[in-house]
């Protein structure tokens, strides 16, 4: 039997003009630049009128340690914004862009699924707006900037034997990950070894999603240290007189945009880093309107709670003054019985047991968001091979614990299938107060941040760096980056570095390798183990399923 695709229930939307959507939030037709019938950006004009507005309420959307056997945080924050409108919740959600890397690769789109999804989904997870394209070439003009400037005498002395800045592309080849540029012959400039990152690890990108405006993403722009001198004095994007044309290239992408759920309801689609090599949360310009114009918001964070729910705790929510009211952590049957020793084809067949042993990842996953002062709820992101047994063990367990643990079926049934989570999310919001609060302090060292996030975090005994690592991280402190967060790079299967550790490990050893200072973003870059900055594909990638139909539609995106 033929089951339903993401693309295909996609093509069926009864869409809305976007003006009318756009309504729903008292949002001024004149103040939506039309992309389309079905998308248009938020004039900057208007969010800034936006400013003496009372906030809504903010609501995180995190998840358990992702598997191969999925968990659905994307749809689940579509399914929880669908039914918070549903219960008469005046909402709006915030979600990334997807990047062309994981489309085309392994994990596939990023617009929700099932009948939780925001449309046009093939739009949205292709090219979109060009705001991803806009990053990097802003990227990558600052990049050519720098090579021009020491092609012509290098006056600001940057020190080519140093890595600087490199190039970037939205998507995941790993041929790029170390380059030699400028062959050819003297005119050519001088050769050097580099590399590509994904747009998504772009500093530019990091700043594109914590500026609050044109004048803000300018001035962080002009921060970024592009290299250093012999004598390691760092050289910026102003000191190049860069920062006003990546501007320039960036303005118009700065402006949210507004599409709409499957049930036509607001959403702001908007920024996309990675939260495995970066702050994986939506841009601050677009969960700061939706708070003025809506009663709730609901965003997600990148991963499981560990890298996504951290950072947006640590690094969004600390830089954009913002104060969530709640949390849910979205698990699956399937990725607990994985992270409790099962194999993905084993997946179909109950087992109390592995369910149990699994629990213990959610479990540490709820510590950590309560480290935070949030008050949580658990999502049963449901499939059709789970058991009642393995549903009502997961309820258990949060029940002890005192977390409420609601089982959904919005692939399925959209709204309908999440409307008692919703209820729930506004028992917790109206039933508790939030006490939010980072997990440090700003004048905490650096070293002391890492140090904390690996022991609290991720349950290490400790974390370790080379000695020269050490002595850069002092180095970065004396130079006045000691107040920055840290944004920690590292992989997203695992709480260690191994990424085919499962469960919730403890008493193992966080390995630093590299820190990066990202000084127009405003924190640190801490990469971890073999975490890599330009992903590859996979053996079969999902582009050899990709293409379009007899009718000119897209299919095999998922």
């Amino acid at each position: 039997m033929h089951q339903t695709s993401d693309i295909e229930i996609a093509h069926t939307a009864n869409l809305l003009p976007i003006q009318e959507v756009g309504e729903r939030l008292q949002i001024p037709a004149s103040h939506l630049v039309p992309w389309g019938r079905s998308v248009a950006k938020l004039d900057l004009d208007f969010i800034e009128s936006l400013s003496e507005r009372p906030d809504g309420r903010l609501v995180l959307v995190t998840a358990i340690t992702p598997t191969p056997a999925g968990e659905g945080k994307t749809t689940t924050t579509v399914g929880l914004g669908d039914a918070l409108n549903r219960v008469g919740k005046r909402t709006a959600i915030c979600l990334r862009e997807p990047s062309l890397g994981p489309c085309f690769g392994l994990k596939g789109g990023a617009a929700g699924g099932g009948y939780a999804q925001v449309v046009p989904m093939e739009d949205i997870n292709l090219h979109f707006t060009g705001d991803f394209h806009a990053i990097g070439a802003a990227h990558n003009l600052l990049a050519a900037m720098v090579d021009n400037h020491v092609y012509w005498g290098n006056t600001l002395q940057l020190d080519a034997r140093r890595e600087g800045w490199r190039r970037v592309v939205d998507m995941n080849d790993r041929a790029l990950r170390d380059v030699v540029l400028s062959l050819g012959g003297v005119s050519n400039g001088f050769p050097r070894q580099s590399g590509f990152d994904i747009t998504v690890a772009s500093e530019v990108m990091a700043i594109f999603c914590l500026a609050e405006g044109i004048a803000d993403l300018e001035r962080r722009l002009g921060n970024i240290v592009v290299g250093r001198t012999r004598e390691r004095e760092p050289r910026r994007a102003r000191d190049l007189q860069a920062d006003g044309a990546m501007a320039v290239l960036l303005k118009n992408a700065l402006m949210p945009n507004l599409v709409q759920t499957l049930e036509n309801n607001p959403a702001f689609v908007h920024g996309g880093p990675f939260a495995n090599i970066a702050h994986g949360c939506n841009s601050a310009i677009a969960t700061r309107a939706a708070l003025k114009l809506a009663d709730y918001v609901v965003t997600e964070a990148g991963f499981g709670a560990d890298l996504g729910a951290e950072k947006f705790f640590d690094i969004k929510c600390r830089k954009a003054g913002l104060t969530p009211a709640a949390a849910v952590v979205v698990a699956t049957v399937r990725a607990l019985k994985m992270h409790g020793g099962v194999a993905v084809k084993d997946l179909g067949s109950e087992d109390l047991e592995a369910v149990k042993r699994g629990l213990e990842n959610l479990g540490r996953h709820l510590d950590n968001v309560a480290k935070f002062g949030v008050p949580a709820v658990v999502a049963v992101n449901c499939f059709t091979s789970d058991t009642q047994s393995e549903i009502a063990a997961i309820q258990d367990y949060c029940a002890a614990r005192g977390t409420v643990a609601v089982p959904c079926t919005h692939w399925a049934d959209g709204s309908a299938g999440t409307e008692l989570l919703a209820r729930s999310v506004l028992d917790q919001i109206e039933g508790s107060s939030t006490s939010f609060r980072p997990l440090y302090p700003d004048d905490l060292g650096l070293w002391d941040k890492i140090q904390l996030i690996a022991r609290e975090i991720y349950g290490a005994a400790s974390a370790s760096a080379p000695p020269g690592v050490r002595s850069q991280i002092e180095r970065f402190e004396d130079e006045g980056y000691r107040h920055y967060p840290v944004c920690m790079a590292k992989t997203q299967y695992s709480f260690s570095t191994d990424p085919a550790r499962k469960g919730a490990p403890t008493g193992h050893t966080l390995s630093v390798r590299e820190v990066r200072i990202a000084a127009g973003a405003e924190f640190l870059v801490a990469i971890c183990g073999n975490m890599m900055t330009m992903p590859g594909l996979p053996r079969e990638p999902a582009a050899n399923r990709i293409r379009l139909d007899a009718e000119g539609q897209v299919e095999g995106l998922f």
